[in-house]
């Protein structure tokens, strides 16, 4: 049973730079096929896709975001994180982890596995 635990602080001040790492267990990052997400739910709205890394460690974000958004691993404690940087209170949400299955076109066929997800308000 592949497990997958958020974390991180969970507030930080405008301009500053969001970190979340997830933290993986029953299963490798590195597992051909395999896509570790990050997504996030804003108080009220919808789930908002922030980008993936894949098995073979390459990138893809939200265009919206992309030129905040970093994804990053670190195979040898299989660990995907999380980095958004210049946030402002309208980044505030909840953050999940999640493994996806598949792709279909540019979305996600299948998220197979969930954090619990973690609350990251943005204020000073």
């Amino acid at each position: 049973q592949v497990q997958l635990q958020e974390s991180g602080p969970g507030l930080v001040k405008p301009s500053q730079t969001l970190s979340l790492t997830c933290t993986v267990s029953g299963g490798s990052i590195t597992t051909n096929n395999y896509y570790w997400s990050w997504i996030r739910q804003p108080p009220g709205k919808g789930l908002e896709w922030m980008g993936v890394i894949t098995w073979s460690g390459k990138t893809y974000y939200s265009p919206s975001r992309q030129s905040r958004t970093s994804i990053s691993r670190d195979t040898s404690e299989n660990q995907f994180t999380l980095q958004l940087s210049s946030v402002t209170p309208e980044d505030t949400a909840v953050y999940y982890c999640a493994r996806c299955a598949y792709y279909s076109g540019a979305y996600c066929g299948l998220y197979e596995y969930w954090g619990k997800g973690t609350l990251v308000t943005v204020s000073s």
